[in-house]
């Protein structure tokens, strides 16, 4: 069973558990607060109320989630034993630290995280030592690690880093011939973007993952080892800070749509000046969102 099918079947049991102590009849709490609760992503949370609602236990109407019925043993879903990926462990990590607001110079606990995140001390030591290589976390002289913390300072050199290389990939992505897939891939996030941008109203929680996915596409024309795992840091750490700062978040979600969508038709059109134009509007704002999203969430 692959970890993430794993992480969403404990959630998804964890819902359970928390429609047991209610009474039939009554409305589910919303999904921010459910999110806080399961120790999960707002993503995560609707999939399992989905689930909820094709299991005829909840009656989903807009924003109304009621329970209809009772869940049973048989509704349960089976998990493995198996430890996290390293794709996971650093999501776990990154979760941990942003949610948690885990400040500068904090000490860490590897027995204690190790049980957290379900891996052993080994692996959490080597992910780590892997992680040092960015600056987020030192070895300290005497043993043991601290976290460095994620400034505005390593958000804007994080921002200039990201802006160099996905220039660099739109002028990979450009030079590509008109049968590789990449050309496909950008139609269908058209139409993923312009679905959302349809129904914005009561989805836009929902952006986070589609510009992480489209960043990622992006990206992914550089056949690069030392781009791509940079890149794995920069989606993990744009992709969480939409949970940081949720002012105006629909707003903000609105105008990067509209950015994200000049972006792909220029690229579509096979417009370098435009794709390059839209690509360096974009990533500024993206910046400008970050540290705005980091000065507001240290001071909440």
């Amino acid at each position: 069973m692959a970890r993430t099918d794993d992480r969403f079947r404990s959630a998804y049991n964890k819902l359970l558990d928390i429609c047991a102590t209610m009474d039939v009849g009554s409305q589910l709490p919303a999904e921010v607060v459910l999110a806080e609760q399961m120790e999960v992503s707002r993503t995560i949370v609707r999939t399992a109320l989905q689930k909820l609602d094709e299991e005829d236990l909840i009656d989903w109407e807009g924003r109304q989630k009621t329970l209809i019925n009772r869940p049973e043993q048989k509704h349960r879903l089976t998990q493995s034993e198996s430890a996290p990926s390293g794709e996971e462990l650093e999501k776990l990590f990154f979760e941990w630290i942003l949610r948690f607001d885990v400040p500068a110079g904090t000490s860490l606990n590897i027995a204690q995280l190790s049980r957290q995140f379900g891996v052993p001390a080994h692996s959490l030591q080597e992910f780590l030592s892997g992680l040092s290589r960015f600056g987020l976390v030192e070895r300290r002289a005497k043993g043991g690690w601290i976290l460095s913390g994620f400034t505005a300072e390593f958000a804007v050199e994080l921002s200039d880093f990201r802006l160099v290389l996905e220039m660099n990939a739109v002028r990979q992505l450009l030079s590509l011939p008109d049968d590789h897939d990449i050309w496909v891939k950008l139609k269908d996030l058209e139409r993923e973007h312009e679905d959302l941008k349809k129904d914005l109203k009561t989805r836009y929680h929902d952006f986070s993952t589609l510009d992480e996915k489209f960043h990622s596409t992006v990206n992914s024309v550089v056949k690069n080892r030392f781009v791509l795992e940079a890149q794995k840091l920069i989606s993990l750490i744009f992709h969480y800070h939409y949970m940081w700062d949720k002012h105006d978040e629909r707003e903000r979600n609105a105008a990067a749509i509209e950015e994200h969508l000049e972006w792909i038709r220029a690229m579509l059109a096979h417009d370098r000046l435009h794709s390059e134009e839209a690509a360096l509007k974009h990533l500024r704002r993206s910046k400008e969102t970050l540290l705005a999203s980091l000065k507001d969430h240290r001071r909440a």
